[in-house]
């Protein structure tokens, strides 16, 4: 597990930005389980993926007109146990951290992986989450 005082201020990134923490399986099993969309952007301590896919997540939220219903992240390698039933959502993708998951009414349907995060400017991933938004937002 990463220390906190390392993890703690990208949480905070998005955690001041209106993002909600899951934090234990049973909190992702109820957040699956609201009716709505939900944004779950999964952490990481990856610095160049994850230096992108939070600001990316900020932009997309602050710049469109349809929302998620739910802002909402976990943090890989640090809320282990919320990341593991996370992952058991996101099938039939492989662990990928970061992440950019949207789901509707539990079931997921948009998924942004590393490797596409991975040396992409954060306004294109934004761009693409917007589509998302866009498609499947109320």
């Amino acid at each position: 597990m990463y220390p906190t005082e390392i993890v703690k201020p990208m949480k905070e990134e998005l955690t001041d930005n209106g993002f909600s923490e899951l934090l234990t399986p049973d909190a992702v099993d109820a957040q699956l389980k609201e009716s709505g969309t939900t944004l779950v952007m999964i952490n990481s301590v990856c610095g160049c993926s994850a230096g992108s896919a939070r600001p990316s997540v900020v932009m997309a939220v602050n710049n469109t007109e349809k929302k998620p219903t739910h802002l909402t992240t976990a943090f890989a390698g640090y809320d282990i146990a919320a990341v593991q039933r996370l992952r058991e959502h996101l099938a039939p993708y492989p662990p990928s951290s970061p992440a950019i998951a949207l789901f509707k009414d539990g079931k997921l349907v948009h998924f942004i992986e590393r490797h596409q995060i991975e040396g992409t400017p954060p306004q294109i991933i934004a761009h693409n989450l917007i589509g998302a938004f866009n498609e499947y937002c109320d």
